[in-house]
């Protein structure tokens, strides 16, 4: 067993052991993400970036756990969906590869339309 897979099996099985599968719709699921996002984001709120690298270091555990709790979220979204995480990101990859071709893109943070 892969360990996407793997891991979507231990979360459904947290889910299902808590009766929670009537309260994770996508959209509870979606506001769930950028719940967490948000929580993860203000770990950096109005810090520089050499506060962020310092802050980073000592608070390692905190941080991994908002990333984690994204994550989870989003593994059991695409699970309820029926969509291939993996698949999805490949597919994604692919299609930011032609909007953002190398010798355009290269060193830019410039949207792709903007090229």
């Amino acid at each position: 067993m892969s360990d996407v897979k793997n891991i979507t099996e231990k979360i459904k099985k947290f889910r299902d052991n808590r009766d929670w599968m009537q309260f994770h719709d996508p959209k509870n699921m979606a506001v769930s993400i950028i719940l967490e996002a948000s929580e993860l984001l203000e770990h950096f709120q109005w810090k520089t970036t050499e506060e962020v690298e310092k802050y980073t270091r000592q608070n390692q555990d905190d941080i991994k756990d908002e990333i984690a709790d994204i994550a989870l979220y989003l593994f059991e979204l695409s699970d309820n969906l029926g969509i291939d995480l993996i698949d999805a990101m490949g597919e994604k990859l692919e299609k930011n590869k032609k909007k953002y071709p190398v010798e355009k893109a290269k060193g830019k943070h410039t949207k792709y339309n903007q090229l």
